[in-house]
């Protein structure tokens, strides 16, 4: 079993292989491979998922954690932050979309939708792990 200080790590993991799938799927329809494709976004949504879970979980039992960088990082940290808040708050409704047009094989809605699920959803992923790294791994956590 996990312990609670071991789930920012598990959620950056989540982030990171949901990138991966993201970029995978990606390829694999640019290369008419459509089955491998679908099991790659169905996996992506799957593991945004548990993250979404273990992300809330963590929080609710632990708080926030304080960024505690000074200098020309903290600006640039912050505005990460809040780009990836603000997009973080519309990828689970885009990939659910996107997801359930797929899903009906309503092909012409699901590229429109996906043009911008993928980079929303990518850049949302990539920078949880960016996020992670700069608030447990280059500064270190201060709970507050």
């Amino acid at each position: 079993m996990l312990e609670i200080s071991q789930l920012p790590t598990l959620n950056a993991s989540l982030n990171a292989t949901s990138a991966f799938l993201l970029v995978t799927g990606y390829y694999f329809i640019r290369h008419q491979n459509v089955l491998a494709h679908r099991l790659c976004m169905v996996l992506a949504f799957v593991v945004s998922i548990l993250f979404l879970c273990s992300y809330l979980y963590y929080h609710a039992h632990t708080g926030s954690t304080r960024f505690t960088g000074t200098g020309w990082i903290r600006p640039a940290y912050f505005t990460i932050l809040l780009s990836h808040t603000a997009l973080a708050a519309i990828v689970p409704i885009l990939a659910a979309t996107t997801l359930y047009r797929a899903l009906k094989q309503e092909w012409e809605k699901h590229r429109r939708i996906a043009r911008w699920t993928l980079p929303i959803w990518l850049y949302v992923s990539v920078t949880g792990v960016v996020i992670y790294w700069l608030l447990y791994h280059v500064y270190g956590p201060q709970r507050g």
